[in-house]
């Protein structure tokens, strides 16, 4: 039984691929998908570039803003995704 009082949760992420590319997605259950992308049965491109590494992430109350935020973030440049994650994610710089 689902609890009415609970927030519906959804995610944008990016993630550092084996290859050193970045991938940007959205789900509304991350651990999941992570371990998706991490056995191969997650999007495409990371099935051939795993490992990955989850080094973004933000959380959003609706699935519209988490699509928007993706696109969004898709849209930027290699340099903009790192400047992103180094101010707000995980990892230092010099690590992507």
């Amino acid at each position: 039984m689902k609890n009415k009082n609970l927030l519906p949760v959804f995610f944008t992420y990016i993630l550092l691929c084996k290859d050193g590319s970045l991938y940007t997605g959205y789900t509304n259950n991350l651990l999941l998908r992570l371990k998706k992308h991490q056995t191969g049965k997650g999007a495409k491109y990371t099935k051939s570039r795993i490992p990955v590494r989850l080094v973004y992430f933000e959380i959003f109350t609706d699935q519209h803003s988490a699509m928007s935020r993706e696109y969004e973030i898709k849209q930027y440049s290699r340099k903009q995704k790192i400047e992103l994650i180094s101010k707000n994610g995980s990892l230092p710089q010099h690590q992507l």
